[in-house]
């Protein structure tokens, strides 16, 4: 009977220790899993700009007003937060939840395309995020004509894409993004009313 108790006993501690080895490597290919494919939210504007036919392009800037880079995307200055809250409609009670962003908007009128990618900070709620953002932009008051839809991308679950504008070339973004991007999600493609 002892035989038969220390025989248990030591199954129960090997398979307990088995069982441990199986959690840590899941837990391991869970933390790789999470790693993002994109460095920053500036090399995904530029996936999706290198994407564009020459047809297709328009005359663009990006970035922050102060850092601004001509006819390309360019790396936002999360710091700005007056400009953040103004070209992109981002409810100041959001910016705080940004590591990074970039942006680029077309440069005869913003209304016609503005984009911007944001990286969200560890523990963001991107669902959250993303709404707060939808209502923001679609009660904006427009001056200049007002844009035609407003589209709202996950990417790899640490980067939202927030872009609006015509109508035509909204779809070309779209299109281009969703064919360059991994795991690239629309969570809201909405018309501006």
């Amino acid at each position: 009977m002892k035989k038969l108790t220390v025989f248990l006993w030591i199954a129960a501690i090997v398979l307990s220790l088995s069982g441990c080895g199986k959690g840590q490597d899941t837990v391991e290919k869970n933390q790789e899993s999470t790693e993002s494919a994109y460095a920053a939210p500036l090399e995904i504007l530029t996936q999706i700009v290198d994407a564009y036919g020459e047809d297709e392009l328009f005359a663009m800037y990006g970035g922050n007003q102060e850092n601004a880079v001509m006819d390309a995307p360019g790396a936002f200055d999360v710091s700005k937060t007056e400009e953040l809250e103004n070209l992109f409609g981002l409810p100041n009670d959001q910016i705080s939840d940004l590591e990074d962003a970039a942006s680029m908007v077309h440069m005869m009128n913003s209304n016609t395309f503005t984009g911007a990618a944001y990286r969200l900070k560890d523990g963001v709620d991107t669902q959250a995020f993303a709404d707060a953002v939808k209502s923001s932009i679609l009660e904006k008051q427009w001056m200049c004509g007002q844009p035609d839809t407003l589209l709202i991308l996950q990417v790899d679950g640490s980067f939202l894409i927030m872009a609006y504008g015509e109508a035509n070339i909204m779809e070309i973004f779209k299109n281009n993004a969703l064919s360059v991007l991994e795991e690239a999600q629309i969570i809201t493609e909405t018309p501006i009313a």
